[in-house]
């Protein structure tokens, strides 16, 4: 690995390091009560706290610190005054701005007691990241990560959502290529060592269109099922690849019933 690819990875890891922490702080505030609104001030705080910055605020016009997705919202869900309840499941994406890199990562969150299907849908989506992440290696195509995705998610009954993608990030929030979640094998560009890309799928209960509300950001199912997201920044190497976002307390997913 030269200099400039073992750089931009130090600093990445950094960005990821920060934001996989404030998805683990949020374990002590998260539960049945608390508003969507007082999440999105608590990462801010956080990250700032840190030394760091919080990218998706005013990126593109956008007003808040991070995105909170809740039960059929895809991606994208504005903080407000909503309160979770009990039952809920909730998306929190924060995007870390650290040293002039960034690291981006979501995680999902149970709120209380949560249906069966509703678990075996995080669980599933979860899963259906890391398959994605595990194959990854200098030489390999976009395709084949999309296809890992794809096959395990529906093997499950659910669906991959087509309307919105993982991407390449660095210094910049948003970089080509764009990371489909689902694909065929041997299809799309190589991938190749020194590359830096999310991987976030979102996954549907139901089937995979979706529509974006009048606020311009809000992504909810067509059909107003369930839907769950994970992401990474991951980094690839010339024997594989490394997380920067992976928990420090090996929060990476909830605790199941199922």
């Amino acid at each position: 690995m030269n200099d400039k690819i073992k750089k931009s990875f130090d600093l990445t890891r950094q960005a990821g390091i920060l934001a996989a922490k404030t998805l683990d702080s949020l374990n002590k505030i998260i539960q049945p009560g608390i508003t969507t609104d007082q999440i999105d001030k608590f990462c801010l705080n956080y990250i700032n706290d840190h030394k760091g910055y919080s990218a998706p605020l005013f990126y593109r016009g956008y007003p808040k610190s991070c995105c909170t997705s809740v039960n059929h919202v895809v991606c994208h869900g504005i903080p407000s005054n909503k309160t979770l309840n009990e039952g809920d499941i909730l998306n929190v994406d924060v995007t870390v701005f650290k040293d002039g890199w960034h690291g981006d990562t979501s995680r999902m969150f149970m709120i209380g007691d949560c249906s069966i299907k509703a678990q075996r849908l995080v669980k599933t989506t979860y899963e259906a990241m890391m398959k994605g992440i595990n194959i990854l290696k200098d030489g390999i195509f976009l395709g084949d990560i999309g296809f890992e995705i794809q096959t395990h998610v529906e093997n499950n009954g659910f669906s991959v959502v087509r309307d919105f993608c993982g991407h390449g990030i660095g210094k910049s929030f948003h970089l080509s290529p764009n990371i489909l979640h689902y694909g065929e094998k041997g299809k799309g560009e190589k991938i190749s060592t020194g590359m830096i890309f999310t991987i976030e799928p979102m996954i549907n209960a139901g089937k995979f269109p979706t529509k974006t509300l009048s606020d311009g950001w809000t992504a909810v199912t067509k059909d107003k099922t369930l839907s769950a997201q994970f992401e990474h920044t991951v980094g690839i190497k010339e024997d594989g690849f490394e997380i920067f976002t992976l928990s420090q307390e090996n929060l990476d997913q909830p605790k199941y019933d199922i």
